[in-house]
């Protein structure tokens, strides 16, 4: 099997000081699509529910910023419990953590920092987000375990990552109603699709150092497994928008995503690393569309 890694070392973070660049490649700076995707299902509150265009701004702008240094900060976590196996798959052999170019302690240290920020940002909301800031870290904390102990680790992702969802439309309402935890759950099957497409990329050296997956447990049945986790994202999409009045446009305007979604389900090959890589990137477009979606929907 041809060696693949998703780390790119080059472009602007090559540019950086010697010291500063492990830092950078260990939060992911280099790959920005895991801050993308976890922004995301907070844009799509604030396309859904924002009272305005300066609120959503604005709040798309904290969420932005709380998405880069959270995404970062998971990451430290995850390379921390990680770095053992990562020595084993070729995709993650050379994460800082695991290839020696930052201690532990080291990591720790910035996983401070990051946090401190973090808290900067939540606390430029209001209170109920503040809890739910404070209850994320739950799962953040638990997600490298849960790929030693079941085969759905990418749920406990899913629960992570579509946290925004419902803080996004928290911080917009000030409350959590039936939209919103549609909204949430529209997100968790979304990733859960698109993490299992990921986790093809270490399919094989997974089987090898004892790592589990969706990826793993569904093998050459991926196809329809994605199929019920896309369709079900899109069917709840639809619930959200229809709890939230969404006008006849947003209904016609999700077609799109979809479409795309289905087009990621067609186009897999779970034996082609670089592939699925690439089909799990085309998800920040997914995102997007359901924004924009949700957007039309209030013209």
């Amino acid at each position: 099997m041809k060696l693949h890694t998703d780390i790119r070392a080059r472009g602007w973070v090559a540019q950086l000081p010697d010291g500063w660049r492990p830092y950078a490649l260990l939060m992911r700076l280099d790959r920005p699509i895991g801050s993308w995707l976890l922004f995301l299902p907070g844009l799509w509150a604030f396309a859904l529910a924002a009272p305005g265009w300066r609120d959503g701004l604005w709040l798309a702008a904290l969420f932005g910023l709380g998405s880069v240094v959270m995404r970062g900060a998971g990451c430290v976590v995850n390379d921390l419990w990680d770095r053992d196996l990562d020595r084993q798959v070729s995709r993650t052999a050379g994460r800082p953590l695991a290839s020696g170019a930052v201690r532990p302690k080291q990591a720790l240290a910035f996983l401070g920092l990051l946090l401190g920020i973090g808290l900067a940002v939540l606390l430029q909301l209001n209170p109920l987000c503040w809890l739910l800031g404070v209850v994320s870290l739950v799962p953040v904390a638990l997600y490298p375990l849960a790929k030693r102990v079941t085969d759905y680790p990418q749920a406990v992702l899913g629960l992570t990552f579509s946290w925004a969802a419902p803080m996004g439309y928290a911080a917009t309402t000030g409350r959590l109603d039936g939209a919103a935890l549609a909204l949430y759950a529209a997100a968790f099957l979304w990733i859960l699709g698109y993490d299992t497409i990921y986790a093809h990329q270490d399919r094989e050296d997974d089987a090898l150092v004892g790592v589990r997956s969706t990826a793993r447990r569904f093998g050459e049945n991926t196809a329809p497994f994605l199929l019920v986790c896309y369709a079900g994202a899109v069917a709840l999409l639809l619930l959200a928008g229809f709890l939230a009045g969404a006008g006849a446009w947003f209904y016609p305007a999700l077609l799109l995503p979809a479409l795309v979604l289905g087009w990621q389900i067609r186009r897999l090959d779970i034996h082609d690393p670089a592939l699925c890589l690439r089909l799990f990137q085309r998800n920040r477009d997914v995102g997007l569309l359901v924004a924009m979606a949700f957007l039309i929907g209030r013209l």
